[in-house]
This record gives C-alpha cells, sequence and structure tokens, in this order.
C-alpha cells in the first residue's frame, strides 16, 4: 500500500510530454518526453498527384497532436522545527526504551532462596480436588 501512495505522489508531482503524429488520419509515430518523428521520413513514393490523403506522402494532411501533463509544485514541506515538548517527550522515550532491557542478561528468581512450606497432609487428596 505504501508503494502505491509513493507510485501516485511521485505520478503527480513529476511532468511529462506525450506527442503524436498522424497521416491521413492514422497514427503513425507515439513518443514520450521526445518529439515525435514526422511521416516525411516514411515517404517512398510520389506516384498519386491528387490532393485526397491517401498516401504518406502529401503534407496537407499531416498532423502533430501534443498531450502536456504539467505536475505540482505546491507539495508542502514537512515542518522540522523543534518545541520544548517534543525535546522533553523524545529524551523520556529513549531514556525509558535503552533502560527498559538493562539487567535482563541473567534469569531473575525472586523466590529461589526460599524453602518450599512443609506440608502435613496432601490437601488435594484429602477434599479430592484434582485438576484435569
Amino acid at each position: 500500500m505504501s508503494f502505491f501512495l509513493a507510485v501516485c505522489i511521485l505520478f503527480s508531482a513529476s511532468s511529462f510530454t506525450v506527442n503524436m503524429h498522424f497521416c491521413c488520419g492514422k497514427l503513425v509515430d507515439i513518443a514520450l518526453l521526445s518529439k515525435a518523428e514526422s511521416c516525411k521520413d516514411k515517404v517512398q513514393k510520389k506516384e498519386n498527384p491528387t490532393k485526397k490523403c491517401t498516401t504518406f506522402q502529401e503534407k496537407d494532411c499531416c498532423s502533430s497532436q501534443s498531450i502536456v501533463k504539467i505536475g505540482d509544485d505546491i507539495i508542502k514541506k514537512a515542518n522540522n522545527d523543534l518545541q520544548v515538548d517534543d525535546i522533553v517527550f523524545l529524551n523520556t522515550y529513549f531514556h525509558t526504551y535503552i533502560n527498559l532491557f538493562e539487567g535482563l542478561d541473567e534469569n531473575v528468581v525472586p523466590f529461589k532462596h526460599y524453602r518450599s512450606p512443609l506440608l502435613f497432609k496432601d490437601i488435594q487428596i484429602l477434599h479430592e480436588t484434582y485438576l484435569i
């Protein structure tokens, strides 16, 4: 999802041009970010003397069209001015995070040095309560 949003922001902030060249009502060449080649490069013969748009040789029936997408330059920059409250919060956060894992190198068992109480009767058997 974040990759899709990043691509959307990149697409909306950038500008590009699509150039198309038409001859006889048909698309001859299309170019992205460059100029489209005209059909005079593809002219081979000039046999038809009429002015109807039937061949690539006629210059009157050729046209070029450009589609320009202008990007937005009004994207706001982030405000990185730190206030006193932000600095206090960051100091507290990092201090507690660093001290959170101190002293966990050894396994601390608080009742390790205590003896278990002496039982004179087994209460579970006496009351016949068993955990299943």
